[in-house]
């Protein structure tokens, strides 16, 4: 994992390596009077506006083939278009399901700070390397200029109460992300005549919290918001703030204000193809929900995993496996359906458990030799393990028929690592 390529936190790498942010996060918990989001304007580049949202399944779908057009790929982030943690369920799981799939890639989120505390050991499980967090105030006398509302569980607070409950959540946010080593960006937005001349100390504040990087942000007025009518800052006022907020933190200066679906290089031109795959992604069926342990080729479970070294014995003991082959039924016929890349040795038992989420669609899963843990984990999940060897299409034709398969059965007799060509460190 290369933390140097996030492009929005280094200027060298924003040249050769490109993001993807993910919109899964429609609901936002902050009503600010400069924004008025739009879900579909592919003629502007801004947060807040994104052509289509995303289930996590959906994101996943849509990942995968972006990345095959754009193999540069370095980041994963969620920026809306609303606010990740105000939609904490889709963020997290779309998140779980990148590192699972993708445990090189770095992952980031951009949030408001209101309700991203009780997520933060979460966020650290999950190896997120990079957050940003929009701080436009420290003030709450100045921040009550600049929300109309801030919604904190079930009850909306407004004016100096709402400004300071957001401070104080963004305060402790800020602490807790950096007690975990995760480096963090703020976003200060520059809004003239509001707090341009305030933002200084903004960043006296977020310099003790001992923040990496500030990223002033030039205001973009938008119709229909309450700060419609308030001009852009000009250039002039973008270099006198920056100059005094330099005083405490390194400045960004290539920030392209991203949208919520951004793709590619920093201020890249959207890709209308890209933008018909978000929207056809979005058109995606949801995969079965997952509910209890079904009967064998039936509901909500209609896969079996496989770890195979060449695809046509099963034959690989599942602590080896870099892939497992997904083999589904559609009336008589079995076929493959597809691959999944297995999360990488070395986690333990996060390992197991990211596992057990990436084949939550599969009622089955075989291998030459499966070691204590793994196993545990995967039969808590509702995962019924065989351990055997043979051709793949009579294992997976005999689980799916209900036949009987004993003869292909093997009993594992060896400590888990004698039976592999592993050290034996892959299956803890």
């Amino acid at each position: 994992m290369n933390l140097s390529a996030h492009p929005c936190f280094n200027d060298k790498a924003r040249h050769t390596f490109g993001r993807i942010h993910l919109p899964v996060a429609p609901r936002c918990n902050v009503q600010c009077k400069f924004c008025n989001r739009k879900f579909d304007c592919v003629n502007e580049s801004r947060p807040g506006v994104t052509s289509g949202i995303l289930s996590p399944y959906q994101a996943l779908v849509y990942l995968d083939e972006v990345i095959k057009v754009k193999p540069n790929i370095a980041v994963v982030g969620i920026a809306g278009p609303g606010d990740p943690f105000a939609n904490p369920e889709e963020t997290l799981e779309t998140l779980r399901q990148v590192r699972t799939k993708y445990p090189e890639m770095l992952l980031c989120v951009a949030s408001n700070g209101l309700d991203i505390g009780p997520h933060l050991d979460e966020l650290a499980r999950l190896k997120v390397s990079h957050v940003t967090i929009t701080v436009n105030a420290v003030d709450p006398a100045i921040g009550a200029k600049i929300y109309s509302w801030v919604r904190y569980g079930k009850r909306v607070r407004r004016s100096d109460e709402g400004a300071r409950l957001l401070l104080e959540n963004q305060l402790k946010a800020i602490a807790g992300l950096k007690d975990r080593d995760i480096t963090v960006k703020i976003n200060s937005i520059i809004i003239p005549g509001i707090n341009d001349q305030h933002i200084p100390e903004v960043a006296a504040k977020m310099a003790e919290l001992k923040v990496d990087i500030l990223n002033c942000v030039a205001y973009y007025p938008n119709q229909g918001a309450a700060f419609e009518d308030i001009p852009e800052p000009s250039k002039e006022m973008i270099q006198e703030v920056r100059g005094r907020a330099g005083k405490y933190l390194p400045q960004m200066h290539h920030c392209t204000r991203c949208r919520a679906d951004a793709v590619g290089l920093l201020g890249e031109t959207m890709n209308m193809n890209l933008i018909n795959l978000l929207q056809n992604c979005e058109k995606l069926p949801e995969p079965p929900a997952v509910s209890g342990t079904p009967e064998v080729g039936t509901g909500p479970r209609p896969y079996v995993a496989v770890a195979s070294m060449e695809g046509v014995l099963v034959n690989q003991h599942l602590g080896e496996a870099y892939q497992l082959l997904i083999y589904g039924r559609e009336k008589d016929k079995i076929s493959l359906v597809g691959t999944r890349q297995a999360p990488e040795p070395g986690g333990g038992m996060e390992r197991w458990e990211s596992l057990s989420h990436l084949i939550k669609d599969c009622h089955t899963l075989m291998g030459s030799g499966i070691g204590e843990n793994p196993r545990r984990v995967l039969t808590t999940g509702g995962v019924n393990v065989l351990v055997l060897e043979g051709l793949i299409e009579d294992a997976v034709k005999g689980v799916f028929d209900g036949s009987n398969i004993n003869y292909m059965l093997k009993r594992q007799t060896k400590a888990c690592g004698a039976g592999c060509g592993g050290d034996g460190g892959g299956c803890d």
